[in-house]
């Protein structure tokens, strides 16, 4: 929530073709109520892409499925996971867990609304609950339902004593478990999500289990998207961050002219020459200049030409006498 905006998703897609991105969560409420342009508006160019939904209503979640099948999104996905307090009081997110039953009542309903892939992301318990029993029930009563794909974090979540960023990374990871899913559901997509931080560790994952779901590790460092086309679905080539920013800049300049701010954009782009020589120019001249009143691609343009002068600096110095 608050990163995988529409201009967040733009910008990985030019990274990669294949990956499947999602929205950040949207509660019913808001689908139903809300701002549908801004909360739900997306561009041609980020399919595939799913509506990720949060709710345990049924009848508001097959509604709110509907809306987000009829705009064109290729998969719903209710949210079983989030653990913020937030999410905890409107009883839908990680809180779910504890209502395997009530879940697989909403998959039903969302099924039902919609032709779209209807998917489960979830966590592996809450709180007190026995991993390998709160996991393997709701997926099977999920299954019962006819859902077929499920996206697995592989902890807890805490949902008193932990905040959610602690959430995402004091619980113990119980990766074996994810994959004892998988063993015993053949039959079902399983994708593991949660501390994968390397292509490498996502494809010694994929030895046991069908997807990775990957979050920070994309966003802070988007330059292994790039990688991700030849690496994990075997396609010729890979795209370079600057190749990534040069495709990236029709968009912006569209998003501009209908009055988006630049920074909106920019923002998720900082840490794309993470490690690399110009790094820190790139997000300074990113961060400075684009946030002032009229900025415009030209601050793009500015911050890549600091990292082609950088990259030359560097190839001089290391250029053998």
């Amino acid at each position: 929530m608050d990163w995988t905006d529409r201009h967040c998703r733009a910008f990985h897609r030019t990274l990669s073709r294949r990956t499947l991105v999602y929205t950040e969560m949207v509660t019913t409420g808001a689908v139903l109520h809300g701002d549908r342009e801004r909360l739900l508006g997306f561009d041609p160019c980020e399919h595939p892409v799913a509506l990720q939904l949060g709710g345990s209503d049924p009848k508001d979640l097959a509604e709110a499925a509907r809306i987000g099948a009829d705009l064109g999104y290729d998969e719903i996905n209710l949210n079983v996971g989030c653990p913020s307090d937030r999410v905890q009081s409107g009883r839908f997110g990680a809180c779910l867990m504890r209502e395997p039953e009530l879940v697989a009542e909403c998959m039903t309903a969302i099924r039902a609304a919609v032709e779209v892939p209807a998917t489960v992301k979830c966590r592996i318990g809450v709180d007190d609950q026995a991993p390998e029993k709160s996991l393997f029930r709701l997926v099977e009563l999920c299954a019962q339902a006819g859902v077929t794909r499920f996206a697995v974090h592989a902890r807890k979540a805490w949902l008193k004593g932990l905040s959610p960023k602690e959430n995402r990374e004091i619980p113990p990871l119980d990766y074996p478990l994810v994959y004892r899913l998988k063993r015993e559901r053949p039959d079902l997509t399983i994708v593991l999500n949660g501390g994968i931080m390397t292509l490498d560790e996502a494809k010694a994952h994929l030895e046991h289990v069908d997807g990775v779901m990957l979050g920070r590790a994309a966003y802070h460092e988007p330059a292994l998207l790039g990688r991700v086309d030849r690496e994990i679905f075997g396609e010729a080539g890979e795209v370079s961050p600057v190749q990534s920013v040069e495709a990236y800049l029709p968009y912006v300049r569209r998003q501009l002219a209908k009055g988006t701010h630049l920074a909106a954009m920019t923002r998720h782009m900082l840490g794309l020459f993470h490690g690399r020589p110009g790094a820190r120019a790139w997000r300074r001249i990113l961060t400075v200049e684009g946030a002032k009143a009229g900025a415009d691609v030209g601050v793009i343009e500015r911050a890549l030409d600091a990292i082609r002068e950088a990259e030359a600096a560097r190839a001089l110095r290391t250029e053998p006498v």
